[in-house]
């Protein structure tokens, strides 16, 4: 459990943090960013949760309630990898696996190579999204139509031998966790992690049961604003972009977690615990080791620039020193942690026994120019 406690006894400067908090705070005053949530934890103690901006996007719109639920995005990708070391550690996959030995079916136009390391680590080959992207989610398709696409798709290059961002390797990864444990990703995450974590707003995909009663926890989830050259903006994408029941309910593997800072600040505890928080042991330091360091550094045939500069942990993005995007200037040389195109970003670095989450609905793709401005100036405000 986190303790709440005074800036300085959480190891922050108090003129320096309250000077990032107001950075912040003036970029939703002036409706730059609609909401934000930041949490900063340093050694088991925080300031809390601070909230700023509105719930909706509506001009009479009320703040955001303190108890907002965000729309995360692809930080959901390290959530689900560590699930899937889970199953690594427990004797039921391995790592260089390939992945058609559980789904066969992905071993079509010469995919049959691409390993659980591959997904893990964006090395696999397979595109970021499938070209039909959009008219599946028009035609309010299942999951399993994402999963069937992804195993029709070809690969941009032989595994292994480049990095290229790619979500529907999480996809995959999704359907490994269903053809293992038999059952849905969604329903696996809930019993072994947020259950026994007491995260008890989160989900990936939203179930029936928060859109019921006369106040249905849906309501707690922030609008997110839609970018004008996103694809999503027309009015015929309201029934299927980021704020659609369609997408809320979906869960895909790559980016529907929805959940809370609170929530997600005890899933970087337990990062930071080694697995391990209060009497609960739910992943192995072994795994948080791996899942932790640059993963390229032995994959040969990676490039070379790519293997040195730009690294991947198992579903983390390691510090990448000459990159200011999302993570900002600052953060030290065993930091990790994952952005999200809704305009999140959450971070660790061991070293300074700091997890930082900023939560907001301004989606800042690809440069993420605010998520590294105030990550640099909480940075700053570290003792």
């Amino acid at each position: 459990m986190l303790a709440i406690d005074t800036p300085a006894a959480v190891g922050l400067d108090p003129l320096r943090w309250a000077g990032a908090l107001a950075l912040i705070k003036s970029w939703c005053d002036d409706l730059t960013i609609p909401s934000c949530a930041v949490s900063v934890a340093r050694g088991g103690k925080t300031t809390g949760v601070h909230l700023f901006g509105r719930q909706t996007l509506d001009a009479d719109s009320p703040p955001v309630r303190e108890d907002a639920i965000f729309l995360i995005a692809s930080i959901t990708k390290p959530v689900v990898a560590t699930a899937t070391l889970l199953l690594v550690e427990r004797g039921l996959i391995a790592l260089d696996d390939r992945v058609e030995e559980y789904v066969p079916a992905f071993g079509r136009e010469g995919k049959h190579a691409v390993t659980i390391r591959h997904l893990l680590t964006h090395t696999s080959g397979l595109p970021d999204m499938l070209p039909n992207n959009f008219e599946l989610r028009a035609a309010h398709a299942p999951l399993s139509d994402f999963v069937v696409g992804a195993c029709a798709s070809k690969l941009d290059f032989l595994p292994g031998r480049g990095v290229q961002y790619q979500s529907m390797g999480f996809a995959m990864l999704g359907e490994v966790i269903q053809q293992v444990c038999g059952k849905p990703c969604p329903q696996f995450l809930d019993d072994e992690i947020f259950k026994p974590l007491g995260m008890n707003d989160t989900a990936l995909g939203a179930p029936a049961d928060w859109f019921a009663g006369p106040h249905p926890k849906v309501e707690r989830i922030a609008e997110v604003l839609i970018p004008e050259d996103s694809g999503m903006l027309h009015e015929s994408a309201r029934s299927w972009n980021w704020n659609s029941k369609y997408w809320r309910q979906l869960g895909v593997p790559w980016g529907g977690l929805l959940t809370t800072p609170a929530d997600l600040a005890r899933f970087g505890q337990l990062l930071l615990g080694h697995g391990r928080l209060g009497d609960l042991q739910i992943i192995s330091p072994a795994a948080i080791r791996a899942a932790t360091r640059n993963q390229l550094e032995a994959m040969r045939d990676v490039p070379a620039d790519d293997r040195r500069t730009r690294p991947w942990g198992l579903g983390w993005r390691l510090n990448w020193a000459a990159h200011s995007a999302n993570f900002g200037d600052f953060l030290g040389p065993r930091s990790y942690g994952h952005w999200g195109a809704t305009g999140t970003l959450m971070w660790l670095d061991p070293d300074l026994e700091a997890c930082v989450i900023l939560l907001t609905t301004k989606p800042q793709e690809p440069q993420g120019s605010y998520l590294a401005r105030a990550s640099n100036a909480i940075v700053a405000a570290m003792r």
